[in-house]
């Protein structure tokens, strides 16, 4: 009997380490599963873009974050970088230009949407010719496919008779686009005068991503104080979505003052194009600092890291007070957090130069330079032999990664890059500057003259032609050549892969 009861005391003793045991494997095993937070990205320091960074849009998609800005001219470019760092550096590649005279000068603002499928690129731009900015017109944009950088086909121009000023009457001045998303619904935003009034914040019904179904109505004038500085505007409406929750940031104040500043709407009723939806904050979310030296920042958009757990603001600013509305914005981003009541607190703009770490989930390496790579024979665009020489001959070679075969491609604020070679210092140059067919392209030193600047245009498939300013012919491997040292040379476009490259990043 007393050894039976001591087996059973024996069992039960086992049974409950066994049981502890159990339970110490289950607790380690989710301690060992808990997921951890995302290293931040790569180090970056403001601005992501010095040149043209006026009312900048920035996605992340699909690996890479793709940026454009305002232009005042005909043209679009689109940067494009597997980090933010890499921003800076990136070339900008012309991805939309017009020739049509009613709306091929002074683009602003443009946007893209991932809608049903397709990107859509909103954008403003005026006629040909015209003085500012009365002719400004709101115009949109469908991509061929999933690529953010197109090709583009153009789809509508987005209006009403109700905005005023303009001439024509079913024409009115619109800037500023964006699209409001709400309840499976779409609808257009921007900054208009409807019937006279000041320059305010409109919103109009869409039936698709290019076509307006309804009037614009106003939801936001200018009427406190810190947003009639220097003139009485709201303008560059953004939606921010959070836990069912939709706010709208916006600018107000001139452009032309340091008190360009942000700020906020919450739709709080049931219907967007009802005024009485929505509740503005009385105080401005994000202001000039001039302990930073950032003065009139706004414009902004929305970003999210490439893991999804935190949220970024882009947008303009000048570096001094008296920066105004042109070229001298720069781009900036940076990381914004949440109020405990729910609201985005998007902080002080930081000042430039200050290196902040990057938006996490970043993994690629910043790109500081840039093979370029023909689409007919898969090989890179090379200085012959590294030689230093002015008139060194520039032909295409197996790719080897040498530093002769890299280039950094430099934006030079006129829709332009130039080439300059990582290996000697020299740019890519057309020979005496001629416009025939087969004149060479050889590397020089740099001159600053049209002969040495070129225009990457997109045409598809992740390939650019590079196209000279001075003659408007591109860089072509002689006779579709597929051998090592073939030359590289201008000639008129034809169309074909032998004048097409791909721009691969790298370091230098």
């Amino acid at each position: 009997m007393l050894r039976t009861l001591n087996r059973q005391r024996s069992s039960r003793r086992w049974a409950i380490l066994g049981a502890a045991l159990l339970s110490l494997i289950a607790s380690l095993s989710l301690v060992v599963t808990q997921p951890t937070a995302a290293a931040d990205g790569k180090p970056y320091t403001n601005p992501i873009k010095s040149q043209k960074g006026a009312d900048p849009w920035l996605e992340y998609y699909n690996g890479n974050y793709y940026l454009v800005t305002t232009t005042f001219t005909n043209k679009l470019l689109m940067r494009k970088s597997p980090t933010l760092a890499g921003l800076s550096t990136a070339p900008s590649v012309e991805i939309w230009s017009d020739t049509t005279a009613g709306r091929n000068a002074n683009i602003w603002a443009p946007e893209i949407h991932f809608l049903d499928g397709k990107w859509y690129l909103y954008y403003s731009a005026a006629q040909s010719g015209a003085a500012c900015c009365d002719t400004q017109r709101t115009h949109v944009l469908e991509s061929s496919g999933t690529d953010p950088m197109g090709t583009y086909t153009y789809k509508n121009i987005l209006t009403d008779a109700s905005l005023t000023p303009g001439p024509a009457a079913a024409q009115g001045w619109l800037i500023d686009a964006s699209v409001l998303k709400h309840d499976n619904k779409l609808y257009l935003l921007g900054s208009g005068k409807i019937n006279g009034s000041t320059q305010s914040l409109v919103i109009a019904p869409m039936s698709n991503p290019y076509t307006l179904s309804g009037p614009f109505t106003i939801i936001s004038s200018p009427t406190l104080s810190w947003e009639t500085q220097g003139g009485a505007v709201n303008e560059g409406p953004e939606p921010l979505y959070r836990n069912g929750r939709t706010f709208l940031t916006y600018s107000a104040s001139n452009c032309q003052t340091a008190d360009y500043k942000l700020g906020q709407l919450e739709l709080t009723g049931s219907d967007p194009l009802s005024p009485a939806s929505w509740t503005k904050k009385q105080t401005p979310v994000f202001q000039r600092s001039d302990a930073n030296s950032v003065y009139g920042p706004g414009h902004n958009g929305f970003f999210t890291s490439p893991d999804g757990t935190e949220n970024w603001i882009v947008y303009h600013a000048n570096s001094a007070s008296n920066g105004g509305c042109g070229n001298a914005r720069t781009t900036r981003a940076q990381k914004f957090t949440w109020n405990a009541d729910g609201t985005p607190n998007f902080g002080t703009p930081v000042a430039l130069g200050t290196t902040l770490p990057g938006p996490s989930g970043e993994t690629a390496t910043t790109p500081t330079a840039y093979t370029i790579v023909n689409r007919n024979s898969g090989k890179c665009l090379d200085v012959n032999g590294g030689g230093t020489a002015d008139g060194t001959n520039i032909f295409q070679w197996t790719c080897n990664g040498g530093a002769n075969q890299k280039w950094r491609i430099e934006d030079m604020a006129d829709d332009s890059s130039r080439l300059v070679n990582v290996a000697t210092g020299k740019v890519a140059d057309v020979a005496d500057c001629s416009a025939a067919d087969g004149a060479d392209i050889r590397q020089w030193s740099w001159l600053n003259n049209n002969c040495q600047k070129f225009r990457l245009i997109y045409t598809g498939g992740d390939y650019v032609r590079i196209t000279s300013v001075s003659t408007g012919k591109v860089a072509d491997v002689a006779n579709c050549g597929t051998a090592n040292g073939v030359d590289v040379r201008q000639w008129s476009w034809l169309n074909n892969n032998c004048q097409q490259w791909r721009l691969v990043p790298t370091t230098a």
